[in-house]
């Protein structure tokens, strides 16, 4: 990982992290923001894992704030109002692993067909957004690693949008997405290089 990458990968879990900590009123470093990066517009998702297993996950699709304070609040959003879980509670966060991912800008893809969109999709490196009539879901690149088939990545985007698994319309819209994402065991391990 590049030096800048990385120091920007540790202000932004940082960032995270002292977000989430002030949230819960637990003392914590607040973290610094001196990459002009974070002061610029970003879009981002912030993960949270315990035991390997997702205990939070909110995110933003499209840039309207600053990527530091995109950041804060999807890192509290992810502990406080996944509606997925209860609210973290303070005794949590030292067991918490946080993971941010920066978006890049979304790219729209008009498949004729859902056959088309599979051949499409590559695999680990792709997010992807679904959007129709009023319902939207994505799924980070990171979410390949436990659906690396592209017909399962599909099928279980459609369920998380509301949709049928075996659902296609012309008139759904698509996207891919790439992302840059940092993870405070990486971050660890590069440290410790």
């Amino acid at each position: 990982m590049r030096a800048e990458a990385l120091s920007l990968g540790l202000e932004l879990l940082g960032c995270a992290r002292g977000a989430i900590a002030d949230a819960l009123g637990v003392a914590a470093d607040p973290g610094t923001i001196d990459s002009p990066a974070m002061t610029e517009r970003g879009a981002s998702f912030v993960t949270l894992m315990q035991d390997s297993r997702l205990r939070g996950c909110i995110g933003t699709l499209e840039a309207h704030r600053s990527l530091a304070a995109d950041v804060r609040a999807n890192a509290v959003a992810a502990a406080l109002r996944d509606p997925r879980f209860a609210p973290m509670r303070a005794g949590e966060l030292r067991d918490t692993v946080i993971e941010v991912s920066v978006l890049g800008p979304a790219q729209s893809v008009a498949p004729r067909d859902e056959a088309e969109l599979l051949a499409m999709l590559r695999p680990h490196e792709d997010g992807l957004i679904l959007a129709w009539r009023g319902r939207r879901a994505t799924f980070l690149p990171q979410v390949w690693g436990t659906l690396p088939s592209p017909v399962d990545f599909l099928r279980e985007l459609k369920l998380k949008a509301g949709l049928a698994a075996d659902f296609w319309a012309a008139d759904m819209r698509v996207a891919t997405y790439r992302v840059d994402k940092w993870s405070e065991r990486d971050a660890a391990l590069a440290r410790a290089r």
